[in-house]
């Protein structure tokens, strides 16, 4: 049986800042449920001072995965998120007093989320380091789609069946139909992913996938 911290049983129980924000300035989906674990955040950021003047998050997993998720919502809120980005997963495993080693992949999922977040902030308001987007950067995004039928990503359930990045055009050939139920749900969640890279004009979206006789 695993050992936690009474701070880490406090705020599994009585997690801090649960929820979603509505029309979030940012948000980020990172794990996947069929990992065991997956954590959403959003943020609202004042966009003349960068503070975090709001943050929610729900969360699909164990305690550890609630708890320091909710510990992190505490450590950062309030905070600008140049101050925010230099939260470490160690700091948050400390500030609960310490996580069971097998669980400390649950403080680095929530702060990998964070960041998420924050980058997404930076793209959309042209803040972000201004590297051309590379294939990884595409696909690190696409990892974090999920079809919903299922809770695993789009990459995972290899739903993708080829993308493509060239002359600020991202082209992704998706093996599904049009008519799909969840075809659109997803079409939705890559233009959420991609559009406001600051480099890419156009997301074309094709489906590719075989029509049942």
């Amino acid at each position: 049986m695993l050992s936690y911290s009474k701070k880490v049983i406090e705020h599994f129980k009585h997690p801090r800042n649960v929820g979603e924000i509505a029309n979030a300035d940012a948000e980020a989906l990172e794990g996947s449920p069929a990992c065991g674990d997956m954590l959403k955040i959003t943020l609202k950021i004042d966009e003349k001072t960068h503070v975090i003047t709001d943050i929610k998050f729900e969360s699909f997993g164990c305690a550890s995965n609630i708890a320091t998720a909710s510990i992190l919502t505490e450590m950062v809120k309030g905070k600008t998120i140049e101050e925010a980005e230099k939260v470490t997963w160690k700091q948050a495993a400390e500030e609960l007093e310490g996580l069971p080693p097998v669980k400390m992949h649950c403080a680095v999922l929530a702060v990998d989320a964070l960041k998420s977040a924050i980058e997404q902030w930076k793209e959309k308001k042209g803040l972000a380091d201004k590297k051309p987007t590379t294939p990884d950067k595409v696909l690190r995004k696409l990892r974090n789609v999920l079809n919903p039928l299922t809770g695993a990503s789009i990459v995972r359930m290899q739903l993708l069946r080829d993308f493509d990045v060239a002359d600020g055009v991202i082209t992704i050939d998706l093996d599904l139909t049009p008519d799909h139920k969840f075809a659109s749900h997803i079409q939705e969640e890559i233009h959420e992913k991609l559009d406001h890279l600051w480099d890419i004009k156009e997301v074309k979206i094709n489906f590719v996938g075989e029509l049942e006789s």
